[in-house]
């Protein structure tokens, strides 16, 4: 997919009348091509990308990089297929002395001096490495980011999370430059993440959270407390109310669940970004089922959205009430993935893989970041002080099947390193020392049974197998055949 996941979904959006700030892509074919030969491929794309600028532009009333009404955009990396948190990002793009004015002159002082804040910070820290002068010139700060992002593609945490799906390491990344807008402008602003499903537990309501005041990256990093997405209905009820009509509009296109990130700009609603929501493992049961009886998808899908991984997690062993009960309680959180697992407690990644041959280990950091992917592959179980159910930590625990309890409380989780612990990702606990796990049957879940009696339609010849070797079998049947006999 050239234009990658994102710049897919943003086309998709816009074509379908929803509310997109305007964009363009920059293809993965640059990037793949960029990865050889840096210089000549940035000056053959260079006047395309001032030529996209003009578009942007025109189709903003604002201009680039100066006043008195500037224009100030994203860049955004978009595989072909969602790597959630693993490229990099750069908001708030365009800003020198003259458009910092022009902003404090059009929107107030206060709204220009955090987003210069903003800006410099993330562009020092992602472009620069941490140390540097941003360049003044805007048209300097966007070449920069967009090779930044084309970097990014090979960056460690990039390859560990390649690796551990299985994808392309040739495929490249596309950039997305898109206008921006503003939550953090005032008080009828904000941005949040909404999931047209619970992406946790299954359940068929939207699910999702809001921060006033604030832009994406302060919801997603995991640093913020944010509020339901309820609260975005007390406050702004017409656009909480659109924005759950669009999360229907975008799921039906899709014919799947879709996590959707959004701001909120001086009290209209932005979407920035749909793809197919990561999810646990019991929830990838109950969606695919659901959606079978909406009509939505029929059986064979049905066995081609759930993994067998998925079935190998649920049958994990559980662990029984009285059991729970009766170990001390360390703290709560909240439940960010289903599932139980105990392990020494480590709060540096590094050091989880090193442990992790010899050991269960839980991964216990303030707030996890891209960088931790690799202890968060290894650990087998994920949990964090700050942060809430769409953090970074949250999101990517359920996509790799982790065990997970988020935004314990400052200093509630670090100061156990050491220790052995059980992490109750169901319920939102961490209990004292490792507790034992009870097996149960595909007879004790209703799901379960009736996701069986659906692979046994689609492929009957396994019949006398296990539901995981039935599963693997008619995923294999289905892959086998060819496009003519699967329309």
């Amino acid at each position: 997919m050239l234009v990658g996941n994102k710049g897919y979904g943003l086309d998709a959006m816009r074509r379908h009348g929803l509310p997109v700030p305007p964009a363009f892509a920059i293809t993965t074919a640059a990037c793949r091509a960029w990865q050889r030969d840096r210089h000549t491929v940035m000056e053959g794309v260079w006047p395309h990308i001032r030529e996209a600028l003009t578009w942007l532009e025109s189709e903003t009333g604002r201009t680039f990089a100066h006043g008195p009404h500037p224009l100030l955009v994203s860049v955004r990396s978009g595989a072909a297929q969602s790597m959630p948190g693993m490229m990099d990002t750069i908001l708030d793009l365009g800003l020198d002395d003259d458009v910092r004015d022009s902003l404090a002159a059009e929107c107030g002082e206060s709204f220009a001096t955090d987003t210069r804040q903003r800006f410099v910070e993330m562009y020092t820290k992602i472009v620069l490495d941490g140390a540097g002068e941003v360049p003044a010139d805007p048209w300097e700060q966007l070449r920069g980011a967009i090779e930044a992002v084309f970097e990014s593609w090979n960056t460690d945490r990039a390859r560990a999370y390649r690796a551990h799906h299985d994808l392309d390491d040739d495929a490249g990344t596309a950039v997305v430059v898109q206008a921006m807008v503003f939550g953090n402008l005032n008080d009828r602003s904000g941005s949040g993440v909404l999931f047209s499903r619970n992406p946790m537990t299954g359940a068929l309501e939207p699910f999702g959270e809001w921060l006033a005041c604030s832009q994406g990256e302060d919801v997603v990093a995991g640093t913020h407390s944010c509020d339901p997405i309820d609260a975005l209905g007390e406050v702004l009820p017409d656009v909480h109310r659109q924005l759950l009509d669009s999360a229907r509009t975008l799921e039906g296109l899709g014919t799947d669940v879709q996590d959707i990130e959004f701001t909120v700009e001086d009290g209209q609603l932005w979407i920035l970004q749909t793809r197919n929501a990561k999810r646990s493992a019991a929830a990838a049961v109950r969606f695919a089922l659901a959606l079978r009886d909406e009509g939505a998808i029929d059986d064979r899908e049905v066995v081609r959205r759930v993994e067998p991984s998925h079935i190998a997690t649920l049958l994990k062993p559980a662990l029984q009430p009285e059991t729970r009960l009766a170990a001390p309680l360390l703290t709560t959180g909240l439940p960010a993935c289903p599932g139980v697992a105990s392990g020494v407690v480590i709060t540096d990644p590094d050091e989880v893989i090193e442990a992790a041959d010899d050991q269960d280990v839980v991964l216990a950091r303030a707030t996890t970041s891209p960088d931790d992917i690799h202890g968060m592959l290894a650990a087998a179980a994920i949990v964090t002080e700050l942060g809430g159910a769409t953090s970074h930590a949250a999101v990517v625990s359920r996509e790799i099947g982790r065990p997970a309890v988020v935004g314990c409380g400052a200093g509630t989780i670090t100061s156990f390193a050491g220790q052995v612990v059980t992490v109750d990702g169901n319920n939102g606990e961490i209990r004292a020392g490792a507790l034992e796990l009870t097996a149960w049957k595909i007879s004790d879940s209703p799901e379960l049974i009736e996701l069986e009696a659906i692979i046994d339609a689609v492929d009957p010849s396994a019949a006398t197998a296990s539901l995981l070797d039935k599963l693997t079998a008619a995923r294999a049947a289905l892959d086998s055949t060819t496009w003519g006999d699967d329309e």
